[in-house]
């Protein structure tokens, strides 16, 4: 499946959501993973609109969204600021909300959804992969 590039403007989540749905439904995932397919789909767009794009005009980034025999692969590729994501703390979810420290919520989500995320930046951009396989 080509590439779609997609404004970075958080009224196109509901596109990427619909796309990753419709991959994942084709490749026979169940809806509850689906949903959850769709909720690691959307951190990861929402995280390159907030952070790598911060403050940019009309920034775009692609998505790729294929099965690969039982996996469902799904690709994000960004111009925009890079991302440390091993200086990510798993965050204190047992912790009071009002003590807890902002951020790093998505990328756990993203973990825990996911079989795998990796996510690479290089002169050519950022490029984050999450893999998961169908039940």
């Amino acid at each position: 499946m080509p590439s779609i590039n997609y404004p970075a403007r958080f009224e196109f989540l509901d596109e990427i959501r619909d796309m990753v749905a419709d991959v994942a439904r084709a490749g026979g995932f169940s809806e509850k993973t689906i949903y959850s397919l769709q909720l690691a789909a959307d951190e990861a767009a929402t995280n390159i609109i907030e952070h790598a794009y911060a403050g940019v005009k009309n920034a775009s980034f692609s998505v790729t969204c294929e099965m690969q025999g039982d996996k469902i692969i799904i690709v994000m590729h960004d111009n925009g600021k890079s991302f440390d994501s091993s200086a990510v703390k798993e965050p204190n979810l047992k912790a009071d909300l009002a003590k807890r420290q902002i951020g790093g919520l998505g990328v756990y989500l993203m973990r825990k959804l996911m079989d795998s995320v990796h996510y690479e930046s290089s002169k050519s951009g950022n490029v984050l992969t999450m893999t998961k396989r169908r039940e």
